[in-house]
């Protein structure tokens, strides 16, 4: 599948709207600085805005980003009054693409390289031409965390720069050709591991979370409504700036906020302590990234509600430029 939504047919100047765009590009420039500050408490040590506002400590760091950050925002937009809701709507969905993209490649490079590394794990095939110390490495998840996993993510996001494949179709493929390997391996030749499951898991958390913010795009989450359905499109506009602001935003950054919050969050714990599952050494040591597949969620799905929102306030300002998801979303 590939994606779409280029700037093609797409008016870049339109009717001005500053509130709404300081609003979501703020929003934006926030998440960035969340991140970033979530980054610097987890890994050195510093502390939150909380702790700031509280009186606990007299750091300025995490107050200074979100300042920085909001500041470019609103500086952005001021800078170009006339560029078009449908306009920056189309930016913000092709870089959140770009994003989903690439994680759906390390998923990829990290799920078929960690199995080879947990078939050589638990049949003792590294023994074979390793020396003992780095036969243990590779029983230690940190080590694998960071000398195999990290770098492949980092060749995700490379490779996810130079091709234009979202991978929702081959992903999905390639889990029933993992669930179909099971099957043969477990009745035909009385073999089955824990990391074969474990893939599998590894595959579809990835495939259901990361793809959500794409279905957002094409409206194909399901909807429980009456009305909406009757609706023209000023109407579906409004409903859809309500649902965005009251509804799917907030959502996203509870899961944010929930999920960051400290070092012994639901998120930060596993990953900073590179969690493997029950089946301990002989299963893939990628549960922590399983937790961080949240954290992915929750900011792809802030990044689409935004670039939504945008195209609602159009849409109920008939702006032109709508895009029809009703084909695409039955």
């Amino acid at each position: 599948m590939s994606d779409r939504g280029d700037a093609a047919g797409i008016e870049r100047h339109g009717q001005p709207a500053p509130v709404t765009r300081i609003i979501g590009w703020s929003m934006l420039g926030g998440l960035a600085a969340f991140l970033i500050n979530n980054v610097l408490i987890v890994g050195f040590g510093f502390t939150g805005p909380e702790s700031v506002l509280t009186g606990k400590s007299t750091s300025i760091v995490p107050i200074l980003l979100y300042a920085i950050a909001i500041g470019i925002s609103v500086y952005y937009v001021l800078r170009s009054p006339e560029t078009s809701l449908r306009w920056d709507a189309n930016r913000i969905h092709m870089a959140n693409i770009y994003i989903i993209r690439s994680f759906f490649f390390a998923v990829l490079f990290v799920g078929v390289a960690d199995i080879f590394v947990s078939f050589m794990r638990v049949e003792g095939g590294f023994a074979l031409f390793l020396e003992i110390d780095n036969v243990r490495n590779f029983g230690r998840p940190s080590f694998v965390g960071m000398y195999v996993h990290f770098p492949l993510v980092i060749l995700g996001f490379i490779v996810g720069a130079f091709t234009r494949t979202l991978g929702f179709s081959w992903l999905a493929l390639l889990i029933i050709i993992a669930e179909l390997s099971i099957v043969i391996t477990r009745f035909v030749f009385s073999y089955e591991q824990a990391f074969m499951g474990d893939l599998v898991r590894y595959w579809y958390s990835a495939l259901f979370l990361f793809a959500s913010a794409y279905t957002l795009y094409d409206e194909g989450h399901v909807r429980v409504d009456v009305l909406y359905a009757g609706f023209r499109a000023k109407k579906k506009g409004l409903a859809n700036v309500f649902g965005a602001l009251l509804l799917g935003i907030p959502t996203c950054w509870v899961i944010l906020i929930v999920g960051f919050a400290g070092k012994q969050s639901i998120i930060n714990s596993p990953v900073m302590n590179f969690e493997v599952t029950q089946t301990g050494s002989i299963g893939l040591y990628i549960k922590y990234q399983m937790a961080a597949f949240l954290g992915v969620f929750a900011a792809t799905m802030l990044i689409q509600f935004i670039s939504f929102l945008f195209e609602a306030v159009a849409d109920y300002r008939q702006e032109s430029g709508h895009r029809n998801t009703d084909i695409v979303a039955q």
